[in-house]
C-alpha cells in the first residue's frame, strides 16, 4: 500500500520564501520528528517545497534517518499576486469558490492544484518508493486535500495549523485521507 504524507510547515518568521523558522517551529519540527518515529513512519523519500520554511520542517527527521530531501518548486505556495494585497484573505476565499479567480500576476487555485497533482501523481506511481513524506505549504496542502476529501475549502484552510499533517493511503482504486496531526 502507498502511503503519501503531506506536511504543511512548522511555525515560521514571515511568509517570504527565505523565512526560517520561529524558535517555537524550530521546535515543533523535532517533535515532528519524534512523532513519525513513535508512529513508526518511515520514509523512503522526501519531497519539498524549495522555501526555507518547508525544508527546516523535514530536516530534523530527514538527518535522523540520513535521507535526501528533494526540493522541488511545484511544492511552494500559490502566489495571489505579483502585486501586495491587502484583502488577502477575501481574496482566498474567492480564489476558493472561482477556481479559475486570479488576480494580475497571481496564480489560480486550478492552476495551483495541476501543477501539486502533478507531484502526487508521480509520488503515487513511483515504485521504488512506498512512503513519502511530501512537504509544502497551507494553500497549496488545502486545494490537494480537496482532490482526496469532498468539502475540504476555504474554511478547512482557515482551520489548517502550522505545522499539519494528513496521511493519504492508496492501494489500487481506493483512496483514504486521514488527519494525524
Amino acid at each position: 500500500m502507498k502511503k503519501l504524507v503531506l506536511i504543511r510547515h512548522c511555525q515560521a518568521e514571515g511568509q517570504h520564501r527565505d523565512s526560517p523558522l520561529t524558535n517555537n517551529g524550530v521546535n515543533q519540527a523535532r517533535r515532528i520528528a519524534e512523532f513519525f518515529a513513535n508512529q513508526e513512519l518511515r520514509f523512503d523519500r522526501i519531497i519539498s517545497s524549495p522555501y526555507m520554511r518547508a525544508i527546516e520542517t523535514i530536516k530534523p527527521y530527514a538527518r535522523q534517518f540520513n535521507l535526501k530531501i528533494e526540493k522541488d518548486v511545484r511544492l511552494q505556495e500559490r502566489i495571489l499576486s505579483s502585486q501586495p494585497v491587502d484583502d488577502w484573505i477575501e481574496v482566498v476565499e474567492a480564489s476558493f469558490q472561482d477556481k479559475d479567480y486570479r488576480l494580475p500576476g497571481g496564480e489560480s487555485s486550478n492552476d495551483a492544484l495541476k501543477r501539486g497533482l502533478d507531484v502526487i501523481k508521480e509520488a503515487m506511481e513511483d515504485p521504488e518508493h512506498e512512503q513519502i513524506a511530501i512537504v509544502t505549504h497551507g494553500n497549496l496542502l488545502t486545494l490537494l486535500l480537496s482532490q482526496f476529501e469532498e468539502g475540504y475549502g476555504f474554511s478547512q484552510w482557515r482551520l489548517l495549523k502550522n505545522p499539519d499533517i494528513f496521511v493519504i493511503e492508496h492501494e489500487k482504486d481506493f483512496y483514504q485521507l486521514q488527519h494525524i496531526w
